[in-house]
């Protein structure tokens, strides 16, 4: 499981996903079909993730099954912002899907 801070066009969105990797053609596809082709992302690193979220990280990850593989644990930009220092994330990744 991979935690992945989105900062999109809309707002940065915490998400948990099973997928190995950000460049799974599958995990982007699913981003697209949401309306999420351009962002730039960061891995979270789990454990801290699970730390700083607490239950609600436990109730979010208990409802990602294979068949559901993204999970939004937060979309308020201004607590994922608070939660996490840019040296507590891995480097950018940037992706554009036209």
């Amino acid at each position: 499981m991979k935690s992945l801070l989105l900062l999109t066009a809309s707002g940065p969105l915490l998400i948990l996903t099973s997928h190995e990797s950000l460049r799974d053609q599958k995990l982007l596809e699913v981003l697209r079909q949401k309306g999420i082709g351009k962002f730039v992302a960061f891995e979270v690193p789990l454990s801290l993730a699970r730390e700083r979220y607490g239950g609600h990280f436990r109730a979010v990850e208990s409802n990602l099954h294979e068949t559901d593989d993204l999970r939004v644990l937060d979309f308020n930009g201004q607590r994922i912002f608070q939660l996490f220092r840019f040296d507590e994330l891995g480097a950018p990744i940037l992706q554009e899907q036209l």
